[in-house]
């Protein structure tokens, strides 16, 4: 009893997180990382491609910093070989969550948050392709620019996005829906929008985690084990242009202060050009609590 006593009172000491079923995969909750902490992250994300046997590979570095427990800061670089030949740094972006709602409960909360974020990146918006052509006098090569309908900050293209997110924890299941507007700019290096392209979109998740393990707390160093399932959609605001991905996932706890996420995202409808309609994402993070202190 006093090993577990001591146990609870130090995961209130540090401000950690134990509703570990928000903690998702492919997007944010409203709550925030605890205040006062350091949280490093590297993403991996692992895109075959649409127009080619290609699998193209991102990487994006991060760090989380909990202010305060209603603000934190974001801080992304990204780099991939998906435009060229080459593995090479794409751009940056920069992101802020401020919690204003929290309506707490033994066993349950409910929490709302903005956020907004900004992203440069030097990509083209378009990636160059050799088709190959076979006709009775022999084989042809033509060289065509493929294009993207989809607006994506996380290295493809520049621009801002902000909206809200709403978040219910009940016991066990946490359901949380993220709503925003997406608006996408000139990329770096010269690399301007194409004419015709869609240049914002409203983008939405709608996400559910459950906590399988432990089915009860004895101490902070049990590992958790979560499953989620996340629905992402967007829908461009000229033309009629859409997409609606599935993303189930699963996640792993260690001593309350580390984590490890793995999750598979693949279209289940839509319309939009795309460069890669699904993705394996393998993401591991490490909390340095008190880091600001």
């Amino acid at each position: 009893m006093k090993k577990i006593l001591v146990s609870a009172l130090l995961l209130l000491s540090t401000g950690i997180e134990i509703n570990a079923q928000e903690l998702y995969i492919f997007s944010d909750p409203a709550s925030n990382v605890p205040a006062k902490s350091i949280v490093p992250r590297i993403n991996n994300m692992i895109m075959p491609m649409e127009h080619s046997s290609d699998v193209s590979y991102r990487i994006s570095p991060e760090v989380m910093v909990g202010l305060n427990k209603n603000l934190m800061l974001r801080a992304n670089a990204y780099a991939s070989d998906m435009f060229g030949d080459r593995f090479k740094f794409e751009g940056a972006s920069l992101y802020a969550k401020y919690r204003f709602l929290s309506n707490d409960d033994m066993h349950k909360h409910f929490r709302m948050a903005a956020f907004g974020k900004i992203s440069a990146s030097s990509n083209p918006y378009f990636i160059n392709h050799t088709l190959e052509h076979t006709t009775p006098g022999g084989t042809h090569t033509e060289n065509v620019q493929l294009t993207t309908q989809e607006l994506n900050l996380e290295g493809n293209h520049s621009g801002f996005q902000y909206g809200v997110i709403a978040t219910q924890l009940v016991n066990k299941t946490a359901v949380s829906l993220s709503a925003s507007s997406i608006h996408k700019m000139n990329n770096l290096s010269d690399h301007r929008m194409l004419a015709g392209s869609p240049r914002s979109a409203f983008h939405s998740i709608l996400s559910a985690g459950y906590l399988m393990f432990p089915r009860k707390y004895d101490n902070y160093k049990q590992m958790n084990f979560n499953i989620y399932g996340e629905v992402i959609t967007q829908k461009s605001y000229s033309g009629n242009y859409y997409f609606v991905d599935a993303a189930p996932g699963v996640q792993f706890i260690f001593n309350s202060i580390s984590r490890l996420d793995l999750g598979y995202r693949i279209q289940l409808a839509g319309n939009m050009d795309r460069f890669s309609k699904n993705q394996f994402l393998v993401k591991f993070e490490y909390n340095f609590l008190n880091a600001l202190k």
